[in-house]
């Protein structure tokens, strides 16, 4: 217990150094935790994918359609439980700022498919399942534009050309976290309707089918089945699990993403360096002390854990700072970069990592210090001077 009073008391002798290492430690911590909660971000995706859904593409590309008739044939794949037939709609609210993800979607396979879409109020789910061109959109999507449920919305169509007309019907929540909630839905069947009237030519095409199966174990199985019925057709499909599909989109970005955790880890060596020269520059001043408990009786071993225990006082207390900052500044960045990040929130490991990362400057810190403590001899650390 004396030991524990005596390194905190000498971690704050010098007030001023002490608070700047404590503030430069923060720092780093809060850049570390924001940087990784982007990368958490750009993997939210993945991260909601369930292992009990796969997704029926175009062999090709994503951007090659399938037949509507694949539907049934894949339903009737055996431990196939739903299909969902959607397409990416790429519609734009008033301007091309104002991005979000929409979808035409079968409204009801896809509420069977996904749980975790949540619409509580049954009255909004009747009159979305009865009103052809009513939409279904996510809570915080509603909150960013103040939409309510009854209000006309216009998308102005970049893939289906023209001005598409819907009335919001439902709004959902996401029943867990990590779950996007600024997406907008409508029916599939309002996308095909619309265009065998104006583009003959590109109706009954579906974008992809999102399959619910009812044993994830047989993922590869179930979707090897999907594909051989349409081997050698004029659209081959791929199948695959839905984080597979999602990982797809990432890795279109792995050197951003890379980057971006080797500089979170830099900015860690950086506030390691700064914390080393501190805990350096405080064994030095005190070699005399060093060599005065050594007088009295104090082992190498006691000496080394004292310097540990300072260390480690500035660099938690650091650590526990920029945490403290961590959640209400990605709450901050997470509402300016929702165009972005549907998704920016602070996961259970980035607090983790931040506070092991906190715990490792201050134990790499003390390392050189305590050794010269440890090793320097009585004589010797009392003739040193300054």
């Amino acid at each position: 217990m004396l030991l524990i009073r005596l390194a905190v008391k000498n971690a704050f002798r010098h007030r001023l150094r002490s608070v700047l290492t404590i503030l430069g430690v923060a720092v780093a911590i809060l850049a570390f935790g924001l940087l990784r909660t982007v990368v958490d971000a750009w993997y939210s995706g993945v991260e909601a994918s369930a292992a009990d859904r796969l997704v029926t593409r175009n062999a090709i590309s994503l951007t090659f359609s399938l037949p509507l008739a694949y539907r049934e044939k894949i339903r009737a794949v055996p431990g196939v439980t739903e299909v969902s037939q959607g397409n990416w709609f790429g519609g734009i609210y008033v301007d091309e700022k104002n991005f979000f993800a929409n979808f035409a979607y079968d409204i009801p396979s896809l509420l069977a498919i996904y749980p975790e879409i949540s619409v509580k109020d049954k009255d909004q789910l009747s009159s979305l399942l009865r009103d052809r061109k009513g939409a279904l959109v996510g809570e915080k999507l509603a909150k960013r534009f103040g939409w309510k449920v009854g209000d006309q919305v216009t998308l102005r169509g970049t893939i289906f050309i023209g001005d598409w007309d819907f009335t919001i019907r439902a709004l959902y929540k996401a029943t867990r976290a990590g779950i996007d909630e600024s997406q907008f839905f409508f029916h599939w069947t309002y996308l095909d309707e619309t265009l065998r009237a104006t583009m003959p030519t590109r109706a009954g095409q579906v974008g992809f089918y999102m399959v619910g199966i009812d044993d994830p174990s047989r993922s590869a199985d179930i979707s090897r089945a999907i594909d051989a019925q349409f081997a050698n057709s004029l659209a081959e499909t791929l199948t695959e699990t839905e984080k597979a599909f999602q990982m797809g989109f990432v890795s279109m970005s792995s050197a951003i993403i890379l980057a971006i955790k080797l500089v979170s880890f830099v900015v860690v060596l950086i506030i390691l360096a700064v914390s080393a020269n501190t805990m350096a520059m405080s064994a030095r001043e005190r070699s005399g002390e060093y060599a005065v408990l050594k007088t009295l009786g104090f082992g190498s071993s006691t000496l080394a854990l004292l310097i540990a225990g300072e260390a480690l006082a500035l660099s938690v207390t650091g650590a526990c700072l920029g945490l403290a900052l961590v959640l209400p500044c990605a709450k901050a960045v997470g509402s300016f970069m929702t165009d972005f990040f549907p998704v920016f929130l602070v996961s259970d490991q980035t607090i983790t990592l931040s506070l092991a990362a906190g715990v490792a400057v201050g134990l790499l810190s003390a390392a050189y210090p305590a050794l010269y403590a440890a090793r320097v001899g009585i004589a010797q650390a009392l003739r040193k001077v300054g």
